[in-house]
């Protein structure tokens, strides 16, 4: 069945392309071969050596007139701060090395969630939790300790009571003892 409705097919189209022959029109056309667009390519920044904390940015827009490339170097302070503190470290001086991390409020909230408090020019010890707790504002941003901090200080700052209720008891008797 497959084969008899091809052979149909077949012939129907041969059919109708022997009517066309009849006709003959002429088509003139133009191709342009030399059509490839225009690229912006990003400059490339190699950092070759491991030991520099930098980090490369490249970024390119193009469109059919213009296009924009450029590139940047980003200074990568983790990486700084590591490195700093290994080689404090590697000289013998271990509290500092501690003390120049403690500057990220990660390493912040893991020295206190451990009870070994971050150095400070107090000292180590109980004696820096207190001068963390004295003095909340050299806290590193984002740290949860100081936010705890401020708030515990800002309770305590805060009068207990209220006694709106007690000046508006008064205000309102003497003004009936004046119209009295």
């Amino acid at each position: 069945m497959k084969l008899l409705l091809t052979i149909l097919f077949l012939f129907g189209l041969i059919a109708t392309v022997s009517d066309v022959k009849a006709e003959t029109n002429t088509v003139s056309s133009t191709v342009v071969t030399n059509s490839t667009p225009p690229t912006a390519n990003a400059p490339s920044i190699i950092n070759s050596n491991s030991d520099i904390c930098k980090v490369g940015v490249g970024a390119s827009v193009q469109n059919n007139i213009v296009g924009l490339a450029s590139g940047i170097v980003i200074d990568d302070e983790l990486c700084q701060k590591l490195k700093l503190s290994r080689s404090l470290y590697a000289y013998g001086m271990k509290v500092a090395a501690v003390a120049l991390l403690c500057q990220d409020p990660r390493v912040f909230d893991s020295m206190m969630d451990s009870q070994t408090p971050c150095p400070t020019r107090q000292g180590i010890g109980a004696d820096s939790l207190a001068y963390w707790e004295n003095n909340v504002s050299e806290i590193p941003d984002g740290s949860k300790y100081k936010t705890q901090y401020t708030q515990q200080k800002e309770a305590k700052e805060q009068p207990i009571g209220n006694n709106d209720g007690l000046k508006n008891f008064a205000l309102m008797a003497l003004s009936m003892l004046l119209i009295l």
